[in-house]
């Protein structure tokens, strides 16, 4: 776990780009895109069907692990809004045991608008929580302070003659954007234009190493 300041709320990196709220005991994930193997095998392209499993296993461990007792997911949850409809037997086990252990919050994103069959939970399309917005695309033209997911952000670098890609978040002095913590997600170049236009400068890219918070400035 490793702590930071984001204009005045103490928050936290765990796990691979999930935000823990002490103040709160919340979890804050985006873009799980549950069921995209599924979805893309309606269409005759398969994938290994284990992408819920893997990001539900993983969420169940950090709620164990920080005993959350809220969490927020800021969209694009599933992959379409019938995916709560696809999950197997096991993954809903899962699902529903997180959503009725916690106060659980689905904020809908651009995948996932409409959804119904929800497996438990709260679906808002934003929510304003202690001063923090919470919404699935960041808004440029909103000044307040907001968490958001959509851009799957991954920080690129050349290290010792290798590339290395990383989740990361992008963070600027009023906006922070969640990677995706979906298993089966691709991710955007951190400094790419559309990320860097909508959070606006200076920016930078933010990663967890052990118990430091990296922070790289992105260029405009």
């Amino acid at each position: 776990m490793v702590r930071f300041s984001f204009c005045g709320v103490e928050l936290a990196v765990v796990g691979a780009g999930a935000l823990y709220w002490p103040a709160r005991e919340a979890l804050l994930v985006a873009d799980l895109h549950l069921e995209k193997a599924s979805w893309y095998a309606r269409g005759g392209q398969m994938l290994p069907p284990y992408n819920s499993i893997a990001t539900l296993t993983e969420l169940a461990s950090l709620q164990a692990s920080t005993q959350a007792r809220e969490i927020w997911c800021l969209g694009d949850s599933f992959h379409d809004k019938a995916g709560c409809e696809r999950l197997g037997l096991e993954a809903r086990e899962r699902l529903t045991a997180l959503t009725h252990a916690t106060r659980w919050t689905w904020i809908t994103g651009n995948h996932d608008a409409g959804l119904i069959d929800h497996c438990g939970g709260v679906i808002a399309e934003e929510a304003v929580i202690d001063g923090l917005v919470l919404r699935h695309e960041a808004d440029p033209r909103d000044i307040r302070p907001e968490l958001s997911g959509h851009f799957h952000p991954k920080l690129r670098l050349r290290f010792r003659g290798r590339h290395v890609a990383r989740r990361c978040f992008v963070a600027s002095g009023t906006k922070l954007i969640l990677p995706a913590f979906g298993a089966l997600t691709g991710g955007m170049d951190a400094d790419d234009p559309a990320i860097v236009r909508i959070v606006g400068r200076p920016a930078q890219a933010l990663v967890a190493v052990e118990d430091r918070l990296l922070r790289f400035p992105l260029a405009a």
